[in-house]
Formats: C-alpha cells, structure tokens, sequence
C-alpha cells in the first residue's frame, strides 16, 4: 500500500484535502487498533475521526 502525503495547506479546497486525509488515515489507525483490542484508543482514535467528519461538514 503506498502512503498518500497531505499536501501543504494552499487555501480552501486545500484545507479540505488535508482533513479528509486525516479521516481516511484515522480510519485505517482504528482497523489496526481494533486488531490489537485497544479498547482505549479506538475509542480516541474514533473520536478524532468524528472531530475531522464534523471539520468537513463545516467546509
């Protein structure tokens, strides 16, 4: 899997880029740490995903 690189925030459409990147790879994060049962930070990691979903929303 190659890792996708968020670009430097250039404006608007740019900042929206960025927290979708940060959502994605949140996402993945949880599936990992779902696999090694850590209760804890799925839960954190989970919600920083809502955080970014919320960021979008706003955008």
């Amino acid at each position: 899997m190659a890792a996708k690189f968020a670009k430097k925030d250039t404006g608007r459409s740019g900042s929206h880029e960025n927290i979708a990147f940060i959502r994605q790879m949140l996402a993945e994060l949880r599936r990992v740490a779902e696999k090694e049962n850590a209760d804890m930070l799925c839960y954190l990691i989970e919600m920083a995903y809502v955080e970014a979903g919320d960021l979008q929303a706003r955008m």
